[in-house]
């Protein structure tokens, strides 16, 4: 007798639909551009290793956003705060305490998840444009906190740092810190991917779906929403320790409201409730000034420039563009990026007979 093996794509359990790696393909794919990323700075020189870091630790906070926003379906305009808090967390940990930056990186992350806990406890009241504006209210809570706070922030003066060190090696230059910002980049992406797989990742798509279906069904919503504050804090938290660590200097300036409205548009322009959609985000609102840059320099003394005085307003019209992209995304790829990416690997799969 012929063994028949069924035709088709059948999966008869939730794991098995929400795999991370659902094809050999796609776990190929993904070892192959790991290894390409580990030869990056044997290839490239750092001004574009400097990108990809910040890429990376970008990355980690604006998926700890997605995670509140696109999978829970809350709202923060203070994340921006909480990046910063992590930031000056890890700093003074190893300044004052003498911890090893090293361990300084996860426990910035695990205090800032706890200082988010306490924010976040108003969601489990509070929803949509009262939620926003006492988020809002966090961000310059904290914003005062940084410039008041001379013991833990060193005030307007801002506050040293170090490089990361482990078992007497450095990691105090691009070649050797973008190693550092991949490995957090590999294991809190898995993390979030293998959290949205589990009960209490499907607890919050539920609540961000339809809370009182979720709440009919047992699902505690106070716990869940102001969980996902705390999910979303340590990632901030971490990726603002990577980002102290890396520029050696931290100052109380650098964490605004425009870079929580910045952190919004990462997650917009990446695809809402994607994971790495989040990381796509990041890499887009990172390249896209330096894109208008490089434009900018290239029309420098011609008629456009002397008509339009690029080069007296290049930091104007890089916002600008920012802005226009985020607008455009909404009315034209409200999915984000991760969509688009979805439907070009959806082509290929089926090609030719793609329709």
């Amino acid at each position: 007798m012929v063994a028949m093996t069924p035709a088709g794509d059948y999966r008869t359990s939730y794991r098995a639909d929400t795999t991370i790696f659902p094809t050999r393909n796609s776990r190929i794919a993904l070892v192959i551009g790991i290894l390409l990323l580990c030869t990056a700075p044997l290839l490239l020189g750092r001004y574009e290793l400097s990108l990809l870091i910040n890429i990376g630790f970008l990355g980690i906070a604006a998926l700890g956003l997605n995670i509140l926003v696109g999978f829970t379906g809350q709202i923060s305009i203070g994340h921006a705060a909480f990046f910063g808090l992590g930031a000056f967390t890890s700093a003074w940990l190893h300044e004052n305490l003498g911890v090893p930056v090293m361990l300084c990186i996860p426990l910035a992350g695990i205090v800032t998840a706890l200082i988010g806990l306490v924010f976040g406890a108003p969601a489990a009241r509070l929803k949509g444009l009262y939620l926003a504006i006492a988020t809002l209210a966090a961000q310059f809570i904290l914003e005062d906190f940084f410039a008041r706070a001379r013991w833990f922030t060193g005030g307007v003066a801002g506050r040293m740092t170090e490089s990361p060190t482990l078992f007497g090696f450095a990691f105090d230059r691009d070649e050797t810190y973008f190693y550092l910002t991949l490995a957090w980049v590999v294991i809190m992406f898995v993390g979030a991917a293998n959290l949205m797989r589990s009960r209490d990742g499907r607890a919050l798509v539920a609540v961000r779906d339809h809370y009182l279906s979720a709440e009919m069904m047992g699902i505690n919503l106070a716990y869940y929403r102001t969980l996902s504050f705390g999910i979303a804090s340590l990632y901030a938290g971490i990726g603002g320790a990577l980002y102290a660590h890396y520029l050696l200097f931290v100052s109380v300036e650098a964490f605004n409201i425009l870079f929580s409205i910045q952190f919004l548009g990462m997650v917009i322009i990446g695809g809402l409730g994607s994971v790495m959609g989040s990381l796509m985000g990041a890499a887009f609102m990172v390249m896209l000034p330096e894109v208008t840059q490089w434009g900018a320099e290239a029309l420098a003394g011609s008629a456009i420039d002397q008509a339009l005085r690029l080069g007296a307003s290049i930091s104007f019209l890089r916002e600008m563009v920012v802005g226009a992209a985020i607008i455009l995304f909404l009315i034209f790829e409200p999915d984000g990026l991760a969509r688009r990416w979805r439907l070009i690997k959806a082509y290929w799969k089926l090609y030719p007979y793609s329709h």
